[in-house]
């Protein structure tokens, strides 16, 4: 495998270039190479001077890609990025990475291949201008052939973010180069940047029809070449390939196409997510010019105006949850293991859809959802022409619009789980321009119709009047609701004939582990109204866990829900939110700093409402009892159970029967109304037909006593930069979380090269920088955020004066 090398300030820097070329020269010839550019680049923070034209100095820092610099700074009541982006500072970064070119680049096109920064970027090579992009969620490439130096010679690769314009997004979406980033050396002639694209033509039980679609750029005068197609079943065997000869391919771009047939096809389903790949090489006189690998699946879907959704033949309901970029703690700098943690806890849950909100998602976010089945929706625009801030990207549309949803279209149309092509979400032109309104989806839809064609359109819209135009929009596939649950079950007299998704549902508000001494059924709507400032709520900007808060525009949890599952015609509803995520802390502003409509917090541990979308949307038997039993004496508490697979439940209060109910045929949940408060042990019991199938308790507890350490998973892979999640808990000497703890936790981690990366606790007031050692607890919970450095035993440690230390062991590999 080849390393690209950076040259930066080491003692054994000129041994390992020459090691390094050494093994380059080892590998020259290959077709195609991208490798990883992450490592080794230098960072400064400055909106002052520019750095163009000369290399880095004092004040600079080397650090590894990806990389968020807004995370790193304090927040703060009067930043401009204000609270829908967190009260984190945006500015002005500059990152530069030296590097020399491996021999095997000789006589090859070079090619930087970025896949998000935010936002308006400038990129240089050797002082040379290449270009600008200012949409912060478009992936782009440019070609660095022309400007660089000879082989031996160090390069200097420049580039400019420019996140300084604020506020510029609703919503958290940090600042600079915070995906991966790639160096790509290929042949002149050679598969261009997503021009292969992959579609079924026919599918049955016996047969697939598949046909591969391709660009070839060719540099080099006319030539002749042959296409060779091979594709690989789910178990890695070569199942059908074809073979194409282009006797004279010019110069310029050639388009070419190949029908492949597949027998015994297997499908890519929720359950079985199986992907074939398409091995595409280009070849002439016995070389190999190129040679690209792209996964796909094959399966059949539609939507149907009485049936909702259908996928391979079975009427199924999409039930989706709204995704942000941000990873919480992480802030926007992507990292695989961090997003596979989310989706797989959305899994548990029950989800199998995830609609990107409002942006373009990072490929590997692509990659994990089509490996675990998930529908998505993948949204590409927040905003159109009208603005909804100052320095948004209504600024840029005009220009740029096109040319970003063709990029967006492009890259992810081979993804099998990506069914619905999101055109915009809650668009001002809903209400004004109304030929903007008009205009804008048809030229959207005809963009995914001629990039694509395999998928469906729809726009998340928030008006429900027919004067809407986009509401109303011919060129669009599936209508779109985003909220106004009370007009879902009119849906098919309101717009006959028309499809329907939930574009996005909900807004529901809880802090986790925050429970207000008030009745279950004492409902909070909480804004009055969007556009009126909120002066209520508790004093500590916290919102009881009980699913009994949400916004004028939403519901609750269960409401949604049951429409849902009730309707046919509803294809399915995408929850705001999965998680937690950075700005937007709707009812709240300042201290207030994340949001609250997360099933699942900013840290990563779920609220109580996760386990009711677990009891309806999973078969795993659920029995969850909240809240928590610390409360004082006299005190009335109203107790839930989320359950499944039980027609009644039992309530014991200290080994005394308390309460029995049998399962309402309207509600997921059951309420034991106004329990008197008994220090000791709450135990539900459910049973199916007099048989018992779970029990589950709560228990008060007494002093916080030590904090417990639990590691998500015992190992951490090091080259993949996996992250370990720790769990912080404080328990009592009998091993209870105490519930309202909220000591200083101090972290330590020990190991060669490891590192203390983040820490958090879901609370949405703490303002402690997350790369802080030293977390509070919230509700009896923290969590730590590890990386390893090299292969061995890394420790993690927790202290805390009065209570016993934590210790857990991980694994690097």
């Amino acid at each position: 495998m080849l390393y690209l090398f950076s040259i930066v300030q080491y003692s054994r820097i000129w041994g390992t270039l020459y090691i390094w070329l050494a093994m380059a020269l080892t590998v020259a010839g290959q077709s195609r190479q991208e490798l990883n550019f992450n490592r080794g680049w230098w960072f400064k923070l400055d909106s002052s001077r520019q750095y163009v034209s000369e290399k880095r100095g004092e004040g600079w820092r080397l650090l590894d890609l990806p990389h968020d610099w807004s995370i790193e700074q304090p927040f703060r009541q009067h930043s401009p990025a204000g609270s829908g982006a967190a009260y984190l500072d945006g500015g002005i970064g500059w990152y530069q990475k030296s590097f020399v070119l491996p021999a095997s680049a000789v006589g090859q096109r070079v090619f930087i291949a970025f896949e998000g920064i935010y936002q308006n970027s400038e990129v240089w090579i050797n002082g040379h201008f290449l270009g600008r992009r200012p949409n912060g969620y478009i992936g782009f490439e440019y070609e660095l052939s022309a400007y660089l130096h000879k082989l031996g010679r160090e390069n200097v690769l420049t580039v400019k973010v420019n996140n300084k314009e604020q506020p510029n997004s609703r919503f958290y979406s940090g600042s600079g180069i915070y995906r991966d980033v790639k160096l790509v050396i290929r042949n002149p002639v050679s598969l261009a940047t997503g021009g292969t694209f992959i579609k079924t033509l026919h599918l049955d039980e016996s047969r697939a029809l598949v046909n591969v679609g391709l660009e070839i750029e060719n540099t080099k005068g006319d030539a002749p070449i042959t296409v060779l197609t091979e594709l690989i079943s789910p178990q890695g065997k070569v199942v059908a390939s074809k073979q194409s000869r282009l006797n004279k391919l010019r110069a310029g771009m050639t388009r070419c196409s190949q029908d492949v047939s597949i027998d015994r096809p297997i499908l890519w389903d929720i359950e079985s997510p199986h992907q074939y790949k398409a091995v595409v090489q280009l070849l002439a006189n016995g070389r190999v010019l190129d040679r690209q690998e792209t996964k796909f699946g094959l399966r059949q879907f539609s939507f149907d105006e009485k049936q909702g959704f259908v996928l391979n033949g079975r009427q199924r309901k999409i039930r989706g949850v709204c995704l942000h970029s941000d990873l919480g703690a992480l802030g926007m700098a992507f990292n695989r293991s961090a997003a596979l943690r989310q989706l797989r806890l959305m899994k548990q849950m029950g989800a199998n859809g995830i609609r990107t909100s409002h942006n373009p998602a990072a490929p590997a976010l692509l990659d994990l959802c089509d490996s675990l089945g998930f529908v998505v929706m993948s949204e590409t625009f927040d905003v159109w022409k009208g603005q909804k801030n100052p320095f948004d990207y209504h600024l840029y549309w005009d220009q740029w619009h096109q040319r970003d949803f063709a990029d967006h279209v492009k890259r992810d149309r081979n993804h099998p789980s990506l069914f619905i092509w999101c055109l915009g979400n809650e668009a001002q032109e809903q209400w004004h321009a109304r030929a903007d309104g008009k205009t804008i989806p048809m030229a959207l839809s005809a963009i995914v119709d001629s990039l694509d064609g395999t998928r469906p359109t729809t726009i998340a819209n928030n008006e429900m009047s027919k004067d809407n135009p986009v509401l109303m929009s011919t060129a669009v596939d599936l209508v779109g609701y985003n909220y106004n649950h009370k007009k879902w079950a009119s849906f098919p007299q309101d717009h006959s004939g028309k499809k329907f998704i939930v574009t996005e549902s909900t807004s529901a508000l809880a802090s986790r582990g925050q429970y207000d001494l008030v009745p279950y059924d004492s409902v909070r709507m909480w804004p009055e109204r969007w556009d009126i400032p909120f002066d209520g709520g508790n004093n500590d900007k916290s919102i009881s866990a009980y699913d009994h808060v949400f916004t004028p525009w939403g519901s609750d949890h269960h409401t949604s829900l049951k429409l849902l599952e009730t309707y046919d015609h509803i294809a399915g509803m995408y929850v705001w939110t999965g998680f937690d995520y950075l700005g937007e802390p709707t009812p709240y502003t300042w201290p207030a700093r994340s949001s609250y409509f997360g099933i699942v917090d900013l840290a990563g541990f779920p609220k109580d409402v996760y386990y009711l979308y677990q009891s309806v949307w999973t078969k795993e038997p659920v029995l969850h009892l909240l809240p928590h039993w610390n409360w004082q004496q006299g005190d009335r508490v109203d107790v839930v159970v989320y359950f499944n697979q039980a027609d009644r439940v039992e309530l014991y209060l200290n080994g005394k029967k308390i309460g029995d109910q049998a399962k309402n045929a309207d509600r997921y949940d059951l309420v034991f109304k106004g329990i008197a408060y008994e220090a000791g042990t709450l135990e539900a019991v459910s049973y199916r037909h007099g048989q018992k199938v779970r029990s589950s308790s709560v228990r008060t507890a007494a002093e916080p006593y030590q904090i417990k350490l639990i590691a998500e998973s015992p190992t951490l892979d090091v080259d993949a930069k996996e992250l370990s999640f720790i769990h912080a808990y404080i328990v009592d000497q009998f091993g209870t979380l105490v519930p309202e703890a909220s000591p200083e936790i101090e972290f330590g981690v020990e190991g060669d090269g490891a590192n203390l990366v983040a820490t958090d606790n879901g609370n949405t007031v703490d303002h402690s920088r997350f790369q802080s050692r030293s977390r509070r607890a919230f509700h009896g919970k923290a969590l730590a955020i590890v990386m390893g450095g090299k292969p061995g035993s890394i420790v993690v440690t927790a202290k805390s004066p009065g209570l016993h230390p934590g210790r857990v062991e991980v694994r690097a590999r």
